[in-house]
């Protein structure tokens, strides 16, 4: 009769906030411009003001003012076009927003041998390419809901990966890894209140202050930037 086998080490994760963390500003505006190229998406752009005055009075979900501007913006593109403008804005002129912060933290974990993964309400169309670059282990993200043609409808396929339902969405990500697997997650960053409950879920959580990250929650890590 064989011995049972024993778990291995855990799989350390580390989870990353993309907007704001491990960049400088939101991504979704630079991404629509490239996608839809300046002239067009000027012309879009005052339909979209009821919605954003709207999140900013605090009228508007973050949800619903992201699908009213997406519905705006991207209603009836194929998916197959978007995916291709996000893998080009991925591969360009994404970089340029990067904060060298977050990326200084998201290196240092990388050579730590941590698998780092981004949960984002920003989308998969530019996320995933970027993580692939960047050599991410994961993306957990909003995405875009289709019709039956491929064609893009302008709502979110799911409930918008941001603040408290961010939890959710990394739990539903975890269990498409080896359930005999042992996961630890050593830390979470982010830059903003929506970002708690996240950073509560990991061992230590980082938040962004005064251009540095500062922990928030649990112990702090060796060979980690504060």
């Amino acid at each position: 009769m064989s011995a049972p086998t024993r778990p291995g080490p855990a799989r350390q994760i580390v989870l990353f906030d993309f907007d704001g963390t491990l960049t400088r500003r939101d991504s979704l505006f630079p991404f629509l411009r490239h996608a839809l190229g300046t002239v067009e998406f000027l012309r879009r752009l005052p339909d979209c003001l009821p919605a954003l005055t709207g999140l900013a009075l605090k009228r508007l979900s973050n949800q619903d003012a992201k699908e009213a501007v997406l519905t705006r913006m991207l209603a009836g593109e194929t998916l197959a076009h978007l995916q291709a403008k996000g893998r080009e804005f991925a591969e360009g002129r994404l970089d340029r927003l990067l904060r060298p912060a977050g990326m200084r933290a998201l290196q240092a974990h990388q050579a730590a041998g941590h698998d780092c993964v981004l949960v984002s309400a920003s989308l998969d169309l530019w996320l995933q390419p970027w993580a692939e670059r960047h050599g991410l282990a994961g993306v957990v993200s909003s995405r875009l809901a289709v019709d039956d043609s491929e064609r893009v409808t302008g709502r979110l396929d799911g409930t918008n990966c941001r603040g408290a339902a961010k939890p959710a969405a990394i739990a539903a990500w975890l269990a498409t890894l080896r359930p005999e697997e042992p996961v630890d997650l050593v830390a979470a960053y982010g830059d903003s209140d929506a970002d708690q409950p996240m950073l509560e879920l990991a061992r230590s959580g980082y938040r962004l202050r005064r251009g540095r990250f500062r922990r928030v929650h649990g112990p702090a890590l060796e060979d980690t930037p504060e």
